[in-house]
């Protein structure tokens, strides 16, 4: 009896096993699905915006300081003794503070002489969208108008009110000190414009507020050629006839602006958007608009950073390493969230003056560039929960790419790098299919014989599997084995900045859209149909006519992936049919 029993359950793993590869199949098709939508989420097209766009300047918007370390309290804004330290809008027939614009290869940026609050910041070198020049050709040989694109810089800091992200810093007295200059305070520039002329590789743009009690506060931006960082200096000159201290702060407001929200399918697929923190004892910290809305983040940290990150891109104040830094997070009126950072207390003596120093980095998140400015910064760059493989994908690439100079050859190379790691794995596996294709004549025999027999059949098909070792289980390790390797390099290619706007050759001018003329997934389709064609077909018909239609219904998800994906699946599976004919005729001649 208790052979019968084991022999029972043998059997029921074996008739479950058939049906292991057709789980696992449909299980990728939904994660494709996912991929899909949440690609398409991101891409595809944009509803119109819910609010119209305003002109208002963010010197028409008051928000509220960080609270002192010491006395937990919100210090009243300088200047502004009849405001509530609550955040108010002020009516529109308010006069706007003057602008100081500044220009360098890489940055356009807009100055509010209200705080030195940054408001307006474009990525010089990166366009909304890049002009496909073959596809335009095309569309003009067969009489259409060349497609319309947004040829703007991308704008990171923004002052319209329904997509609010501005940088702001100031300094904060410690009680008993007198007040100055903090973000809102009215600044005097002696220039309104500043660029950087040829040949000079770094721009000084200084901004000055004084008061009637001999404080006097210089606050400099530094800009360097070819950098996405601003050294912002504020020099306290006191004459004011007593010490003063105070602190130095830094925080970016911004408003949440989701074009596409309610997703609950791809909700957790999206590119994070939101604060993420950097300190020394928990290092890298999402903390995101609801975290903010449920309390206030108040941490010490020697060094560290706080950002606001978002996809591609990321801005980050970071405070001087060496000194400790407490970062805090505040939710303010109108869905408006404030992260930020400032210093310890310092004095300034009487007829003395002291210097307070924060960096910002706004800019694209390139990895090997980030790392050099602050450490974990490249963090910023969120492979997921696949990170442990998505980094060295990454790394990889840039490997590759530093030889070919082409993205399109560097993800030809790391397909060719990742079959030939994984080939032990796919050997032993397209060694199984083919047995199991050269025994699947004699096990529909068998099913003939015994199908009214359940457990019979069971018994027979085990014997023949262990008579010519065959491990039906075996065929399943290329897909499982392309599951993570799939979403990660999804991961990758949707996160890598250098991918955006990257061409390849011939019509794909962009790795990171679709396909223009979807020449790539109608290829991917074909190569899965004949690689569907080497696996020996399930036993179960019904199983086996949903199998004949994925190849359809995969190349249908694959016209709206990025052509860098595509390009990888299809590379993928050609190397795949190459390597499994080989074996099948392999085996095949052995019989």
């Amino acid at each position: 009896m208790k052979a019968a029993s084991i022999l029972s359950r043998k059997n029921l793993v074996i008739t479950r096993m058939d049906n292991i590869r057709f789980v696992l199949i449909i299980a990728f098709a939904m994660i494709v699905l996912m991929l899909w939508s949440a690609w398409q989420a991101d891409y595809g097209p944009k509803p119109a915006a819910a609010q119209a766009e305003s002109t208002e300047s963010v010197a028409n918007v008051k928000e509220d300081l960080p609270a002192t370390a010491n006395t937990g309290e919100q210090p009243q804004p300088s200047g502004s003794g009849e405001q509530s330290s609550a955040a108010v809008i002020q009516s529109s027939s308010s006069v706007a503070a003057p602008i100081v614009t500044v220009k360098t290869d890489v940055l356009a940026v807009e100055i509010s002489l209200e705080g030195g609050s940054i408001q307006n910041l474009d990525l010089l070198a990166y366009p909304v969208e890049k002009e496909n020049t073959v596809v335009n050709a095309a569309r003009k040989m067969v009489g259409l108008a060349a497609a319309e694109k947004n040829h703007q810089p991308v704008r990171i800091f923004n002052s319209k009110p329904d997509r609010m992200f501005i940088a702001q810093n100031g300094l904060i007295p410690d009680s008993g000190s007198s007040a100055v200059s903090d973000h809102h305070s009215r600044f005097t520039a002696a220039n309104n414009q500043y660029v950087m002329a040829d040949g000079q590789d770094i721009l000084s743009v200084p901004i000055t507020w004084t008061d009637n009690n001999g404080l006097k506060v210089t606050k400099i931006f530094l800009l360097k050629r070819g950098s996405y960082e601003v050294t912002v200096t504020q020099s306290v000159n006191n004459n004011s006839g007593k010490d003063w201290s105070g602190r130095q702060y830094s925080q970016l407001l911004k408003t949440p602006f989701n074009e596409n929200s309610g997703n609950m399918l791809t909700a957790g697929m999206r590119a994070y958007d939101g604060g993420v923190i950097y300190t020394e004892k928990e290092k890298y910290q999402k903390i995101g608009f609801d975290d903010m809305s449920e309390e206030n983040l108040d941490v010490a940290s020697k060094g560290g950073w706080a950002a606001m990150i978002q996809h591609y891109f990321a801005s980050a104040w970071i405070p001087p390493a060496e000194q400790e830094n407490r970062f805090y997070t505040k939710k303010l009126q109108d869905e408006r969230y404030v992260i930020g950072t400032y210093s310890p207390p310092v004095k300034v003596a009487n007829n003395s003056e002291v210097k307070f120093e924060s960096r910002l980095f706004s800019g694209p998140k390139i990895q090997p560039m980030m790392e050099k400015i602050a450490p974990g910064l490249e963090l910023t760059v969120d492979y997921s929960v696949l990170t442990f493989i998505g980094k060295p994908i990454y790394w990889l690439l840039n490997k590759i790419h530093s030889f070919t100079n082409n993205w399109g050859f560097a993800i030809i190379g790391v397909t060719f790098c990742i079959k030939l790691l994984m080939f032990p794995l796919t050997q032993a596996s397209f060694i199984s299919m083919a047995k199991m294709r050269k025994v699947q004549p004699r096990l529909k025999e068998l099913q003939e014989r015994f199908g009214d027999d359940r457990q019979r059949f069971n018994t027979e098909m085990m014997a023949l599997y262990k008579k010519e070792k065959v491990n039906p289980l075996g065929g399943c390790l290329p897909i499982l084995i392309q599951i993570p390797v799939f979403m990660s390099l999804y991961w990758v290619l949707s996160e890598t900045v250098e991918f955006r706007h990257a061409p390849f050759m011939l019509w794909i001018q962009d790795l990171s859209v679709m396909d223009p003329f979807l020449v790539l997934p109608v290829i991917m389709g074909i190569t899965m149909k004949i690689q569907q064609g080497l696996n020996p077909p399930p036993i179960d018909p019904i199983q086996a006519k949903i199998l004949k239609m994925f190849p359809l219904v995969f190349t249908v998800f694959f016209l709206f992936f990025p052509a860098g994906l595509v390009l990888y699946w299809v590379v993928n599976n050609t190397l795949s049919i190459i390597q499994q004919t080989y074996i099948t005729k392999k085996i095949n001649a052995q019989a």
